[in-house]
């Protein structure tokens, strides 16, 4: 269904085709070369809005608010809280400077739960996401503007772009179904501070 906001444009989410379906409205698969798995989840976030104390609302393939980054300046470090709709704390992600290479640590519950470090400086940069009880993944692809995939053990489990919408400063995170969504939205974030500080 598109919606048009009050100035007569459509909503940049609300536009989209289903998620998975084509111009041709053939199901496609979310992983490349896989046509059998469900959709997963399409969210809409905003760049340049990760400067601390500056709060911003991530969107669900609704155009509804489903999740919000509460920017917070913490001992001289970056920290960024994510909360779901309902202003529940499910991620902290915070600045680690004490180490020769920076680092993002991401927490939920006060427990360590993975750390996103920059694996090699570039324009196709690469960076390098230690998950502490599960599988580690990477992200690589030109992350500066949000060209990039988050892989783990060789599948594509969260694809960043912004090709899918023409708000200006915006870009989409299309994440695999069955995928943490709140782990892999503080990742995202973890990866955009890491990037505007650069």
């Amino acid at each position: 269904m598109r919606v048009k906001r009050p100035d007569g444009r459509l909503h940049p989410v609300r536009a989209m085709r289903p998620h998975g379906e084509t111009a041709y409205h053939r199901a496609m698969g979310f992983l490349r070369n896989r046509g059998d798995e469900p959709g997963g989840e399409r969210f809409l976030m905003r760049e340049k809005l990760l400067a601390i104390g500056d709060d911003f609302w991530i969107e669900n393939g609704e155009g509804e608010r489903a999740y919000k980054v509460n920017g917070k300046a913490v001992r001289f470090r970056d920290t960024f809280v994510l909360e779901d709709a309902s202003g529940d704390e499910v991620a902290r992600i915070q600045e680690r400077k004490l180490s020769i290479r920076d680092k993002i640590a991401i927490e939920r519950g006060g427990d360590a739960t993975a750390t996103v470090r920059k694996a090699l400086v570039g324009i196709r940069d690469r960076f390098a996401i230690d998950v502490e009880h599960g599988e580690d993944m990477k992200a690589h692809g030109n992350v500066v503007d949000h060209e990039y995939e988050i892989e783990r053990d060789g599948d594509t489990i969260a694809t960043i772009s912004k090709k899918w919408f023409r708000v200006r400063e915006s870009y989409g995170v299309d994440i695999a179904a069955g995928e943490d969504v709140a782990l892999i939205l503080a990742i995202t974030v973890a990866i955009d501070a890491l990037t505007t500080r650069d």
